[in-house]
Parts: structure tokens; C-alpha cells; sequence
């Protein structure tokens, strides 16, 4: 490993400077062991840090590995949407298939946007099912929700690969504005078998969306998430399958609770009744480029 290791600092979900989910890109990255991938993900501090790798077949144009400061993760919607970005910058505009863990996503830019939107299409997430009471009154303690503050219409569901999401309507924004979760807790409840992380919406917003939302994930150590794509990919899939999506579209923010707002769209994509295809749609915002010798690595 010779060359410069070339990485970017991106913020996705967002056309606005130190808003949105703020992302770590890392390019040719194949060089790199998975320990070292994982060091500097912990150096960046990003919520995520995407890592772009050669292609090691016909049927996909890159690979990505994506990784929190504590561990790897199957797929990152942002951070996926921010690698994008900077290959967009440096090689033009134009449809990536993309490899990860989880699966395969096909990135393209969405025409007639400026600044130019991008969106990450793939198959739908899985939708699991209800937690068990005992864990649900965990949840809420932890969350300080009390049970009358739920919507009735938005019974709690796992969502995503090994039920790596609990979706969690409320009655109301102010309610997602009062959210003051206990993080030490969630994550014990995560570590005995509940969620990675933790989607708490509303369908009465107090911002001009459809859906307003917090999602917090301790045991990823993201205390915190600014905007999920993902996790609103899974809500979209959620509110069609209960009949509460008006169309097959769904706009969300999220974000501005931290001071990082931002906006995610879905699109969702039927064969007669069947959800077959789901669109995460966004931009994103390269801040600036560094460049690190890999003399410094162990």
C-alpha cells in the first residue's frame, strides 16, 4: 500500500453544511485489513464511515463495508448515499451497482435535480414482529414514554435483517421533542435481545413532512442517529403494509432535534399489491477531502 489513503467528510440527507448525517468516506480502501478499517472509523467519530472497495465480481460495480466507531454494519443508507456523492464529484454522474453485506443496492442520480439528488434502490426490508410486553414497558422506561402517548394505528414492529430496527409511533410531535431516553438502559435492553436501534414517528408532525422521527442506537454507540435512510425505508414498507401511506411516497425529517435536520424521501415501486421495490432518495454535501500516508498504520 503505497498510495495516499484518500478520505472524505460528507454530510448526507442534506444540502446545507453541518446539517443532516454527517458520514465518513473512505476510497480504495482494499489495501486496508478489517481492524485498520475499523481503527479509523473510531478515529473519525462519524456515526458511520463507508469504506469502497474494487469489485470482486461482474454483477456489481463496487463494494462498501460500512462501520459505527464500535462495530461493522451490514448496510448504512447515509453513508451510502454520501460515497455517491464523492464518486459523483470525481468521476461524474451515473448508476452504481453496489455490494455489501446485506445484500446489493443500485445508486443513480435522480434527474432534473440541482443540486443533484441521488437514490439508493433496492429490495424491501423485512418487516418482523411485535416485541413481547416485557420488553415493550423496558422500551418505553427506557425512552420515557409513558404507554397512552402511543398511536393506536402504529402498533410497535421489528423491522430490517435480524430485527435490527423497533418502530415505535407516538401520538404527536411534542412527544418525539420530550424524548429523553435513559442510553444506558437501551443499550442493556439491546445486549438481552431487543433492538439494535430504536425508530420512534409520528404521522402528526410539528415540521412539513409526512412523518417526523428520533432514532437512537447506544448499542452501536450512536447515542443518537441524525437521519436515517434506512430506517425510514423500513417505516415506508411498515405504513404501506398497515394501510396508513397515502400514496406511494413518504417524506421525512429528522434530525432538527440536534441542530442537524434533514430530509429523507422514499419511493416505493408495486406489482399489483406487492411492495417489490423501495427508493431511499437524498442529497449530499462533500465538506472537504484529507489524505493520510499508510506509513501511519500498524
Amino acid at each position: 500500500m503505497n498510495e495516499d489513503i484518500r478520505i472524505f467528510q460528507v454530510d448526507a440527507f442534506t444540502q446545507h453544511a453541518f446539517t443532516g448525517n454527517p458520514a465518513g468516506v473512505v476510497l480504495g480502501a482494499d489495501a486496508l485489513s478489517s481492524q485498520q478499517m475499523q481503527q479509523l472509523a473510531r478515529e473519525l467519530n462519524n456515526g458511520d464511515t463507508v469504506f469502497a472497495l474494487a469489485a470482486n465480481g461482474t454483477d456489481h460495480d463496487l463494494q462498501a463495508r460500512f462501520f459505527t466507531p464500535r462495530t461493522e454494519a451490514g448496510f448504512v443508507g447515509h453513508a451510502t448515499l454520501a460515497l455517491h456523492a464523492v464518486l459523483t464529484q470525481i468521476g461524474g454522474a451515473r448508476t452504481r451497482r453496489q455490494k455489501h453485506r446485506n445484500g446489493s443496492a443500485t445508486v443513480l442520480p435522480v434527474p432534473g435535480t440541482t443540486p443533484t439528488q441521488f437514490a439508493i434502490r433496492q429490495p424491501p426490508p423485512l418487516l418482523g414482529g411485535a416485541p413481547e410486553p416485557t420488553m415493550l414497558a423496558s422500551v418505553l422506561q427506557g425512552l420515557g414514554l409513558r404507554p397512552e402517548q402511543l398511536d393506536s394505528r402504529c402498533p410497535p414492529q421489528f423491522a430490517g435483517a435480524n430485527n435490527a430496527r423497533l418502530l415505535l409511533g407516538v401520538d404527536n410531535g411534542a412527544s418525539i421533542a420530550a424524548l429523553r431516553p435513559d442510553l444506558a438502559q437501551l443499550a442493556q435492553i439491546s445486549a438481552a435481545g431487543g433492538a439494535a436501534g430504536y425508530f420512534i414517528f409520528t404521522l402528526a408532525p410539528q415540521t412539513r413532512s409526512d412523518v417526523e422521527s428520533r432514532m437512537f442506537c447506544p448499542a452501536l454507540g450512536i447515542n443518537e442517529d441524525p437521519v436515517s435512510g434506512n430506517a425510514h425505508g423500513m417505516l415506508a414498507a411498515y405504513l404501506l403494509a398497515r394501510g396508513l401511506l397515502s400514496g406511494l411516497s413518504l417524506r421525512g425529517a429528522q434530525g432538527h432535534h440536534m441542530g442537524r435536520g434533514g430530509e429523507v424521501e422514499i419511493a416505493l415501486t408495486l406489482r399489483g399489491s406487492v411492495l417489490e421495490l423501495l427508493e431511499i432518495r437524498g442529497s449530499a454535501l462533500v465538506l472537504f477531502e484529507a489524505r493520510m500516508s499508510p506509513g501511519v498504520l500498524r
